[in-house]
Formats: C-alpha cells, structure tokens, sequence
C-alpha cells in the first residue's frame, strides 16, 4: 500500500511537468495531495475446470483446507459397482462429474498459493488402510489383502501461465504400502504461484495434449450407467485411476472402503 501511495503522485507529477511549458512566473503556491488504493479479495476457492482453467464448476462438496497455501477440492476415487472375477481384477475408478453442465474429467486436486513470497511446495497422498469392510464377520476376509491403488497420467494447469508451474510425478504412483506418503507433485522456490489443478488423465476434449483417458461404463447388457447424485448423468470409467486386486485375494459382495490423506506442506526454509 506504501509503495502505491508513493507511486501514484510521482506518476501525476512527471506526467504534469512534460506537458507544461518552460514559463517564468513571479510567484507561486503549491499545495499537495493525497492518493490511496485499497485491495480486496483475493483467489477464490471456487473449483475450476481442470482442463478449462478460467471457467468455475460445481462438482458438489469436498473437503478443503484455508489459509494461503492451501486445497480448495479435491475429487473422491469412486469405483462404482464391480463384478466379481477370478482374473483381470483391475477396476477403474469413476471420472469426475459436474452439476453445472460441465462434461466429466479426470478426478483432479486444485492448490491455490497465494502467498506473497515463492517459497514453493510439496503435495503428497497417503492411503491410511486397505480397501477394507469391517461388517464381514470373517475378519481374515475383511480386507482386500494386496490390493495396491495407482495413479497415472497425472498433470498440472492454470491461468498462471506467466508463473513456473509446479513438477508432477510422471511415473505411476503405486500405493502398495500404508500410511507411507507418496509424492505427487512439488513446486520448488520460485514456481507454483498461485490456482493450480492436478488432474490424473483427461478428456478427449483437453486441449493440452493430454492422452484421453475417460471411458463410458456400461452394464453387461450394454445401457450406459447413470450416477442418481449427479443428475442421472453418464457415469464414465478413467484408466488413470485402478485398483489391483491379486487373484489369490478372496472378494465379497461387499462395498470396500479406504481413506486418502492429502498432505499440502510449503518447503521448508
């Protein structure tokens, strides 16, 4: 604010000065005043389109964190209904759907750095416990012993276009063993200012060159499946996103759930 308030009347003075004409006057009074700018707002945590960045979506609730480093969504990995096979135990995760129109998507994390310096940043992912279901009475079946979550295709975008942005793993990343951190991405000092997505796959109308990824899901006998919680829209499967079930792995027809632990932690100094 200072520097604003010292900026502006020096800017009218020399602008002043070359339009004047070199003239002697006698006398002269001066009189001096005053400039101010107030700054409001700042990046919003409205979700983004990961592919359109510019454009604000619904994709429903999420978990969020506040401050200037910081989450504003994240996607949950939904697998859908699943039918039970001895071999290729391979299951895809859902894309990610929109009440707002919007076509679906890989599932994605947003990050918004707003801080005033470019310290850079760190975002890792945590699964806390196997796909598990507690309510199988045979406690040795209750997990899905072995079963290892990947994600791939992962990649960043903004409308920060002037900002450095942040390294995404381009590996796969295997989550095999528990409640160890797996890095997803890091900003390093200097990069990775303000709002960015990381979307794992994408449409096949990105316009990013990014491999399409997305997968209409259908049943057996071949009508589309629709998600009641987003309108009866197409539910679409992303080969970004699986779960590896071993085949010596014994399944129910349960529902198995886990629990991912993203971790947005700024650089250390």
């Amino acid at each position: 604010m200072s520097d604003l308030k010292t900026i502006i009347p020096l800017s009218c003075l020399a602008l002043l000065a070359l339009g004047l004409p070199l003239t002697s006057y006698a006398e002269s009074s001066d009189v001096t005043g005053t400039g101010n700018i107030e700054m409001t707002g700042g990046i919003p945590k409205q979700p983004i389109d990961p592919e359109n960045p510019e454009i604000p979506v619904d994709p429903g609730p999420s978990p969020s964190t506040d401050g200037p480093l910081r989450i504003d969504f994240v996607s949950s990995f939904h697998f859908g209904h699943n039918k039970i096979e001895e071999k290729n135990r391979q299951f895809y995760a859902n894309a990610q759907l929109f009440h707002d129109g919007t076509t679906p998507r890989g599932s994605y994390i947003q990050i918004t750095d707003e801080r005033s310096d470019k310290k850079g940043w760190t975002l890792q992912v945590r699964q806390e416990y196997q796909f598990r279901n507690t309510i199988i009475q045979e406690k040795e079946a209750q997990e899905l012993k072995g079963a290892t979550l990947s994600l791939d295709h992962g990649w960043a975008n903004s409308i920060y276009t002037w900002e450095t942005p942040p390294i995404v793993t381009k590996d796969t990343i295997e989550i095999s063993e528990l409640a160890m951190t797996q890095n997803i991405a890091i900003a390093e000092i200097g990069s990775g200012k303000g709002q960015w997505t990381i979307e794992f796959g994408a449409s096949e109308t990105n316009k990013n060159q990014q491999k399409n990824t997305l997968f209409p899901k259908t049943t057996p006998s071949g009508d589309a499946i629709v998600d009641p919680e987003f309108e009866n829209q197409p539910v679409y499967g992303n080969t970004a996103i699986f779960l590896s079930v071993p085949e010596r792995t014994e399944i129910k027809p349960v529902q198995y759930e886990t629990e991912l632990t993203w971790i947005l932690a700024a650089l250390p100094t």
